[in-house]
């Protein structure tokens, strides 16, 4: 999709677009990205982050003074808007973790979703999930209040998005279809960074696991219909844990991905197993240099490589490279995972090109791929700004998946068989 808006910031376009995007499920307003947008000077961090914060205090403040005078309707939906845009507002800023606008604008936005979630009918719970002697924070989606087991989502975002921020992703959507979704953020993710230095591991089975056994003592939790959904980044870690989490009923990936590694060795001229070493060497200046050159003249790489500093825990662009490189679904992993597998690819990936295909090619298990293009306005990467029409597509599979699979429990007693 041409840029409306940022002509010469592919990275400012495709974050308003994600904005857009979140208007499907009330994260945003269009004049409100538009008049913010407006605002900002392009490819100035400083100033992304000024008006969005602006803006969501706005719409925080108009919000507090509707819940304050009994209208609840209204005091939700602003809460929502405004847990958005504080959670764009400090999007930029990683680069310099200890810079104090950075946790404002993400506490702000966990306030301000939390009051939104205390006026949703049913309520949205958060919830603190047991995980190595700690806790994830998650948010646990009903459909009613019944207690009736139902058939779940579990699901997480990706390399830069928030738990939060799956309320537009798919939580929601499969609220409405009748699901329970149990959102979560792992190791890397916000809620884990912030609190408690947690950086990303590529284990992630060993993150899903804990989630799975936390979900399986709930009672609205059909534990024989329970899929797993992973977004942008968490198109790989999602597929990674059905490798070898096998309760798993299916496996969502929005969007596919096979391999990390090109994203950080197609930028460094030479052979792929020469620009691993020289990442994972001891010392390498020139590397060293190149990488600088690409984040001072690359607005993608510059904010690529300043976010991935930080939530794999590297003080180089180098040593983020080298952390990056141990995700990935090589080696014969992609073909352990058992379950139906749904692969989602965008026609113009701004990140991971044909890396959606590339996954789907090696699956052994029951798959289906579903492309998403330009004509359908979803081409972008996770179809931002193309939601509703996305979403739609994975629940209609998952609801065929999961109506017409056997349970995982007889699945489990025909192998034995």
């Amino acid at each position: 999709m041409k840029p409306l808006l940022f002509p010469n910031d592919a990275q400012f376009w495709y974050e308003t677009l994600r904005s857009f995007g979140h208007i499907a499920y009330g994260g945003a307003d269009f004049g409100e990205v538009v008049s913010t947008s407006a605002r900002i000077v392009e490819g100035d961090y400083d100033s992304w982050h000024d008006e969005w914060l602006a803006t969501a205090d706005r719409v925080a403040g108009e919000a507090r003074r509707a819940l304050e005078a009994g209208h609840p309707v209204s005091a939700r939906d602003g809460f929502l808007r405004a847990s958005n845009y504080y959670r764009s507002a400090e999007f930029f800023l990683h680069g310099n973790p200890c810079d104090p606008r950075h946790d404002h604008a993400y506490d702000r936005s966990v306030e301000c979703f939390h009051a939104a979630a205390a006026l949703f009918t049913p309520r949205i719970e958060p919830v603190r999930i047991p995980y190595e002697g700690g806790t994830l924070p998650g948010y646990l989606y009903r459909a009613d209040t019944s207690g009736t087991p139902r058939p779940t989502v579990i699901m997480h975002n990706g390399f830069d998005g928030t738990a939060e921020e799956m309320h537009y992703f798919g939580a929601m959507a499969g609220v409405e279809r009748g699901y329970t979704v149990l959102v979560f953020d792992g190791p890397g993710q916000p809620g884990p960074l912030h609190r408690d230095g947690l950086v990303f591991r590529p284990d992630w089975e060993n993150v899903v696991g804990p989630v799975l056994d936390f979900a399986l003592t709930l009672p609205e939790v059909d534990g024989d219909r329970v899929a797993l959904l992973g977004n942008s980044m968490g198109g790989l870690l999602a597929p990674r844990a059905a490798a070898f989490e096998h309760r798993l009923a299916a496996v969502i990936a929005l969007d596919g991905v096979y391999d990390l590694g090109p994203a950080v060795t197609d930028i460094v001229p030479g052979d792929r197993a020469d620009v691993e070493r020289r990442l994972r060497a001891a010392s390498d200046p020139e590397l060293d240099a190149q990488l600088d050159h690409l984040m001072a003249t690359n607005p993608v790489m510059r904010w690529a490589l300043n976010h991935g500093m930080y939530v794999m825990g590297a003080d180089t662009p180098r040593a983020f490279g080298a952390a990056y490189l141990d995700h990935h679904l090589r080696d014969g992993i992609a073909e352990k995972i058992e379950c139906p597998a749904l692969i989602c690819e965008a026609a113009e990936d701004l990140f991971f090109a044909g890396q959606a295909r590339q996954l789907y090619d090696h699956l052994t298990c029951p798959r289906t791929l579903i492309e998403f293009t330009a004509e359908e306005g979803a081409d972008a990467h996770c179809q931002a700004g193309a939601q509703r029409l996305a979403l739609a597509r994975v629940y209609d599979w998952l609801d065929d998946t999961l109506r017409h699979r056997p349970a995982v429990g007889q699945q489990r007693d025909a192998r034995r068989g």
